[in-house]
């Protein structure tokens, strides 16, 4: 590996005025549901993530949160959406925004890779208490 998966430093240019090899950031990254930030915009990040099997169902009180799927296919389970309970799938090239307070569970039957867009900050695993799939917040790759 290239460069470090782990790195907590951002760039002095946070990703702005230079292109972005999404599919190299992603091909970094070692195991699963592990966000790695690739770019800030104004108070957002965007990460890159793999994802395969069942995440945690969670929400985030205070933000939206935008999934796009770059490869593979992405469920997305709510609770409480706009619409009640139900679910999406996303396919390679489509996105949705989860509406901050939805409790949601993104799954996937095999490797998905996604671009996260969500703001500084924002704990992967939710509002609730943490769990093994917490991550540390503002790992760049």
């Amino acid at each position: 590996m290239s460069q470090s998966s782990n790195n907590r430093t951002a760039p002095v240019d946070r990703g702005q005025c230079r292109t972005i090899d999404l599919s190299g950031k992603i091909a970094q990254i070692d195991g699963h549901w592990q966000p790695r930030v690739v770019a800030e915009m104004n108070d957002y990040q965007f990460k890159v993530v793999k994802v395969e099997g069942e995440f945690q169902w969670h929400r985030h009180a205070d933000t939206d949160e935008t999934f796009m799927v770059l490869e593979g296919e992405l469920r997305i389970d709510f609770r409480t959406g706009p619409s009640g309970d139900g679910s999406i799938v996303l396919r390679a090239g489509q996105m949705a925004v989860v509406p901050k307070g939805v409790e949601h569970k993104p799954s996937a039957n095999s490797e998905v890779k996604l671009l996260l867009i969500e703001p500084r900050g924002v704990v992967n695993t939710g509002d609730g208490a943490t769990s093994e799939r917490t991550v540390e917040n503002d790992q760049w790759i």
